[in-house]
């Protein structure tokens, strides 16, 4: 797909303003940057991503770009020496041939936000011998002792390839089907048969990649005798299209997309034998649970799936008798607004006399030890903990390690043994952190990334006592300058909020303000990290405070917090970003409430152009890129999770669609620029058009920038300068005195 930017501005229902160069607003060494920042994708290429520690904890493999491309290669960490090396490179497998993707593969990354090329993911046999890498299409097979790499001879376009846990096969999803690969012969089998594009085999379909994180709709046995696969059935979902505004000639792709209150995929769950044979399909209430969440199929234990009803009001965990296909309830949860899905759980203990769970169901995010047949036999992490994932759970000693902690702005590895009170890994750094990590099997050995308000993140390898073995090496581009950041808590509600002010800024001095907004449910914005705020220094440089408010709605500040938008996207949203402002204003009185802008993507291009279309009073000045316009048009499982069936709550989506605000002529709008790719398949392009249209007939001004070929993510670094420079100019062109 052609990534172009839009040669001009296109303005509507006024007459063609003319526009200051956005490069010339800028300083030489204000231009330098942002060209570094986006050809170096945020100063994060040539960084490890990915670490795994290997089986025997002697290695540690991470995949690592270079600073200015993101071609990724695999790098094997020694443990012992503390030095790593190059181990394969995509040139070594192409010899000089071009990468190619299929539109599957192409969607599928586009859901899991993967944007890097080369190799983006690898698998590990679970002995440690062997990798399985794929690339183009095609897999690879890496001896870790000897180097050796041998093409698997597969048919073309492999997705979602994984060893069996014996590491003799290997399978994988081609033409709608399930395949096997002998290793030792390099032969193909097909495991399933009559999969089409309408109706796919092991595939997850489009919301199970996109809300659910469920990117896979396959699962070895533990034996590997057998594979459970998914049947996704599209054939009554409504198409939607989308075309090359650049080249109408190439016609259109149509994409199955569920609309709130439609059609979903009919998804059943089938469990075959790799040999062939007769599908024992699984059985459960799908009329009233028609959400397939998660499959786990544990070496020991049952095969288990979470099913969910429409609106995630409600799920339950099921055992699978493989035999039968007959299933048997382990556990029910309940919400009366909705239910938070963490795909990591349930975690089955090795020898299956239980499992790990996630519940919310005491006010915050609480991990559970469940007996085998779902009874519940203690809390292993409290609600007050902050738990935000799953590292490891060492059964030996009862201890726990998981990534989170009580202030939503830090995050820090910690353990818990037997449901004490939590420890840090790395004692020493609370307040100034933003960290991430894995766990060895052993918890002897493990791999935390780290990051502060004065440094770039890096991968360190830790003993279990938290002292350091060394550091995956980066060859990244560093930043020219350290982000200067305040952090407090504003107003009665205690919002989390950073301030970022111009490195010249004069105390007293009055300033324009732009809030970067997100302010949706899943995300917060306000992190104690210098990564996040680079961007924000670059804005401020150029004469603006910029600001960032996490309010009601966000999570990580306990269930009720985060369900207060229940049934209202566009209430206390947009209201705890104004009172936020003016709490900010209170203790800040650089901070010009008569100069106050807003900017955010995706929801927060939402809130951007909601804030200019219902608080003009406060934010003077908005951009709004890849908004969802009509929660209508948006997807079943994230809409429908938050404002209930349309058909129930109608009242919930009219006040929550931009289209009710932008058709009120009786109302004013703030100056608003509109940005959005012309081939998003995610939040789709005809939202901002639906937007512009209704703002055209209103007779309210506004600016479109569509973003030719581009789709929900931005990789290109021309675009992104681009994009940036424009974002710039509309805010000095309306808030600058």
């Amino acid at each position: 797909m052609r990534i172009l930017l839009a040669a001009a501005l296109l303005l509507t229902s006024a007459p063609v303003l003319a526009q200051q160069s956005p490069a010339k607003t800028m300083t030489a060494s204000q231009d330098a940057f942002l060209r570094d920042y986006a050809e170096t994708r945020r100063f994060m290429s040539g960084r490890p991503v990915n670490p795994r520690i290997t089986p025997d904890e002697k290695t540690v493999l991470f995949l690592r770009g270079q600073p200015r491309a993101p071609i990724q290669t695999l790098f094997a960490f020694d443990v012992a020496t503390g030095e790593a090396k190059e181990v394969l490179t995509p040139e070594a497998i192409l010899k000089g041939s071009e990468e190619t993707l299929t539109s599957e593969e192409k969607a599928r990354r586009e859901r899991m936000r993967v944007s890097a090329r080369g190799f983006t993911s690898y698998q590990l046999s679970e002995d440690g011998e062997r990798i399985l890498v794929p690339l183009s299409g095609k897999l690879y097979l890496v001896e870790r002792v000897s180097g050796k790499s041998t093409e698997l001879k597969t048919g073309p376009g492999v997705i979602d390839p994984r060893f069996s846990a014996d590491g003799q096969q290997v399978a994988y999803v081609r033409d709608n089907d399930v395949f096997r690969l002998e290793v030792a012969s390099n032969k193909e089998h097909r495991v399933t048969t009559g999969g089409t594009p309408a109706k796919t085999h092991g595939l997850a379909e489009f919301v199970a990649q996109e809300e659910m994180s469920r990117f896979s709709g396959w699962w070895w046995s533990p034996d590997a005798k057998f594979i459970a696969y998914t049947e996704s059935d599209t054939g009554q979902v409504e198409k939607l299209s989308i075309i090359d505004v650049m080249h109408p000639e190439k016609g259109a792709e149509d994409y199955s997309y569920p609309r709130p209150g439609k059609n979903n995929a009919k998804v059943r769950l089938g469990i075959t034998p790799v040999t062939g044979g007769k599908t024992v399909w699984v059985q459960w209430d799908a009329e009233k649970y028609p959400y397939l969440a998660t499959v786990m199929w544990p070496k020991k234990g049952p095969l288990t799936v979470l099913v969910q009803n429409r609106t995630q009001t409600e799920e339950k965990l099921l055992a699978v008798d493989t035999a039968s296909g007959k299933t048997k309830e382990l556990l029910t949860e309940k919400d009366d607004a909705w239910l938070e899905l963490e795909q990591t759980f349930p975690v089955w203990l090795e020898d299956g006399s239980g499992f790990l769970w996630y519940t919310e169901r005491n006010g915050g995010p609480e991990v559970e030890l469940r007996n085998a047949d779902g009874s519940l036999a203690r809390s292993l992490v409290k609600p007050e903990a902050g738990f935000r994932n799953l590292a490891r759970y060492i059964e030996k000693d009862r201890t726990l390690y998981f990534v989170g902690g009580p202030n939503p702005t830090e995050s820090y590895l910690w353990r818990v043994k037997d449901g004490g009170a939590p420890e840090q890994v790395r004692p020493g750094t609370t307040g100034e952190a933003v960290e991430g990590g894995s766990v060895a099997r052993s918890g002897n050995l493990a791999v935390i990334s780290h990051s502060s308000p004065t440094s770039m993140p890096r991968t360190y390898v830790v003993r279990g006592d938290g002292s350091r073995v060394g550091e995956l090496p980066s060859v990244a581009v560093e930043p020219g300058f350290v982000p200067v950041v305040e952090y407090r808590e504003v107003g009665p509600l205690k919002f989390h909020s950073s301030l970022v002010r111009p490195r010249n800024a004069k105390p007293g001095q009055k300033l324009p303000t732009i809030v970067e907004v997100y302010a949706g449910p899943t995300v917060t914005v306000v992190h104690k990290s210098m990564a996040a705020h680079l961007l924000s220094q670059w804005m401020a440089d150029q004469g603006f405070l910029i600001a960032r408010f996490d309010g009601r709605g966000t999570p990580m500040r306990g269930a009720k917090w985060q369900r207060a938008v229940h049934l209202d996207f566009s209430g206390v949203t947009l209201e705890d970003q104004a009172a936020a402002v003016q709490a900010l204003a209170a203790v800040v009185p650089e901070v010009d409430l008569q100069r106050v802008g807003i900017e955010g993507w995706s929801f927060g291009g939402y809130m951007g152009a909601l804030a200019a279309l219902k608080r003009p009073d406060v934010f003077k000045a908005a951009v709004a890129g890849a908004p969802v316009v009509d929660w209508l048009d948006y997807d079943t499982h994230y809409t429908e999770r938050y404002l209930g069936l349309p058909q129930q709550h109608p009242e919930a989506y009219e006040k929550s669609s931009l289209l009710t605000y932008a058709r009120d002529t009786s109302k004013p709008i703030s100056p608003l620029l509109l940005i959005h790719g012309t081939a998003d398949d995610n939040v789709y392009f005809f939202h901002t058009l639906k937007l512009s249209d209704a703002l055209f007939r209103a007779g309210k001004y506004h600016e479109l920038l569509p973003l030719s070929g581009l789709t929900h993510m931005v990789p290109d670094p021309l675009v992104t300068q681009r994009q940036h420079e424009w974002v710039m100019n509309h805010f000095k062109r309306h808030l600058a005195k």
